[in-house]
């Protein structure tokens, strides 16, 4: 549906971002952008797509980040507001689907598309949808943030990598959303090989996010050593033995340069799957052991640690029920 940027003709600068998704990272980088939308020859608008009760309750209720409140501008899926240049999408796994079909409104010729889920798969189903041109890989990194409804109180607020593929380059669509970024002071890096990038955010993922919900515990209970650290680096170690027949080859080196970034985090933050089963809201384990059995099974790689962990988290969501 995109269309490719042809070489020697600069593109212009993004003028207008719309996100989907109001959860933990919703907020933080929704509010990076609200805060700096407009007021400049170079500015940009910013909105946020809910459904009509969504928006009803964030204006009832208010959003807030660490007790200050975000003044977001609003609008429904069926708005004719025009295309927007900027897509951010930063709803649970579960929900993508919906949000994808949500936002065709904001959709034009060249509109690019950002992912901020975790996980290996989201940039393929929104590219089955729109198109591949516009859509770039990325993953959040470094957020220890702590989310009760619409309030959102955060310590570290991390940063966004994004980036091509390893034979794209860094390309105009690239430059343009990092010119947008530095205008929001949204902290960012682009990274050389982001499918590399995203295989090692996602085996972090498959062991803190999991290892931590089933302990119900914080950052702390896997930055020291013993049993829980262990259980983590396992977890990993089946995730990176899945990405050698995947094409990308992690190993020993990429799980200790992802432990360096776990030490960083504050030791009292929980992630996302910790705060999802104290909140009786579904996990995304499906997204990490899920994804990790089915590919176990197709390669032919036995993932003792994550059918352990897949049917441990399972149980819990279900005395929850």
């Amino acid at each position: 549906m995109n269309t490719m940027h042809v070489p020697g003709n600069p593109l212009p600068p993004l003028r207008s971002v719309a996100l989907i998704g109001l959860g933990a990272i919703g907020i933080l980088f929704g509010r990076m952008l609200a805060r700096h939308a407009g007021g400049s020859p170079d500015g940009y608008s910013f909105r946020v797509v809910a459904d009509p009760e969504r928006i009803a309750r964030y204006r009832r209720e208010g959003v807030f980040f660490n007790g200050e409140p975000c003044d977001f501008d609003y609008v429904t899926p069926d708005e004719d507001t025009g295309p927007a240049d900027l897509v951010l999408f930063a709803v649970k796994e579960s929900g993508l689907d919906d949000a994808i079909a949500a936002v065709r409104r904001q959709v034009g010729p060249s509109t690019l598309f950002l992912s901020l889920l975790n996980g290996i798969s989201s940039e393929e189903r929104i590219a089955a949808f729109y198109g591949a041109e516009g859509v770039l890989p990325c993953t959040v990194q470094g957020m220890d943030a702590v989310r009760e409804g619409t309030r959102l109180v955060c310590q570290n607020t991390g940063w966004l990598a994004f980036g091509e593929r390893p034979e794209g380059g860094q390309s105009e669509r690239v430059r343009r959303v990092a010119t947008l970024f530095d205008r929001a002071e949204i902290p960012y890096r682009v990274m050389p090989d982001m499918r590399r990038h995203l295989w090692g955010k996602f085996m972090l993922n498959v062991g803190i996010n999991q290892v931590l919900a089933i302990h119900l515990g914080d950052y702390g209970l896997v930055q020291r050593p013993g049993e829980a650290r262990d259980l983590m680096i396992a977890a990993m170690r089946e995730a990176a033995a899945l990405s050698v027949p995947e094409g990308v080859g992690l190993g020993e080196a990429d799980i200790s340069q992802w432990l360096e970034i776990v030490a960083t985090l504050a030791p009292g933050g929980k992630p996302s799957m910790v705060q999802d089963i104290e909140a009786g809201r579904p996990t995304e384990v499906e997204l990490f052991a899920g994804t990790v059995l089915r590919l176990g099974h197709r390669h032919g790689i036995d993932t003792p640690v994550n059918r352990a962990l897949y049917d441990r988290i399972r149980a819990m969501e279900s005395s929850q029920a």
